[in-house]
């Protein structure tokens, strides 16, 4: 799951996460009857499906959450956003439990938790957290490249944005072990950039902070990410002139 430390405060006030996390946290979503019904759905269905149909089933409700996560974090009115996010959520995770070894639904799940965390804010954001950080792991236990990085980012920004110990897990040199695989996976990507170079800001290392920023600013936007990518694109500018670059 945005900008720099100045802007969104600092560790010590417990705000978590950048976007598809930010420093802003979140609560935890109570699981409710309609989250038990589609778990059950979900279970019915896996037991109907053969195989290949079922796994082509779980590549597409991947697809669409992460459709409606886009739509929801870069379009939707701000007052809207978290009932949105708590919904998709429920599915999400209800989804995981269903196929805890779909590694795609898993980094889903993990982005739509942080992103979540961003409208909450507070403590409360923590649960959510801890949430996004265990599917995460789970994931790239399944999958070492992390959807081409795309968990590595996410963990990062999460281990960079939470509190540390002994309030939550925030660690920056776990953090940068995060961003540093997702570069190694992905050296062009305006994700991995920008985030990485929102991190190094934080740190004080300006000048690499500038550098990544100016590699998000040249990235290609993904195909399935277009509209977070521009505005990705657009807060690394932000940020590169902010510093001076």
């Amino acid at each position: 799951m945005a900008n720099i430390r100045s802007s969104l405060g600092s560790k010590a006030t417990c705000h978590v996460f950048l976007k598809p996390f930010s420093r802003h946290s979140f609560k935890t979503a109570a699981k409710t009857k309609p989250q038990r019904l589609l778990l059950s759905s979900a279970l019915v269905l896996a037991l109907a499906l053969s195989p290949l149909v079922l796994a082509q089933s779980w590549d597409a409700s991947s697809s669409e959450l992460l459709s409606r996560w886009e739509h929801i974090t870069t379009a939707m009115d701000r007052k809207d956003r978290e009932q949105a996010l708590e919904s998709l959520a429920a599915e999400a995770s209800a989804l995981v439990e269903a196929n805890p070894a779909n590694s795609d639904l898993l980094i889903v799940d993990g982005i739509v938790q942080a992103s979540l965390a961003r409208e909450v804010g507070g403590l409360d954001a923590l649960g959510a957290a801890k949430h996004a950080r265990n599917v995460l792991e789970r994931a790239v236990e399944i999958d070492a490249d992390g959807h081409a990085g795309s968990a590595y980012v996410t963990l990062g920004a999460l281990y960079d944005r939470a509190p540390g110990w002994p309030v939550a897990f925030g660690d920056s040199e776990t953090a940068e072990q995060m961003f540093q695989r997702a570069l190694e996976i992905r050296p062009d990507g305006m994700d991995v950039n920008y985030y990485y170079a929102a991190f190094l800001a934080e740190e004080g290392r300006n000048a690499e902070a500038i550098e990544h920023a100016r590699r998000a600013e040249q990235g290609a936007p993904r195909a399935d990410r277009q509209a977070s990518d521009k505005a990705l694109k657009n807060k690394a500018r932000v940020l590169r002139q902010k510093l001076g670059g």
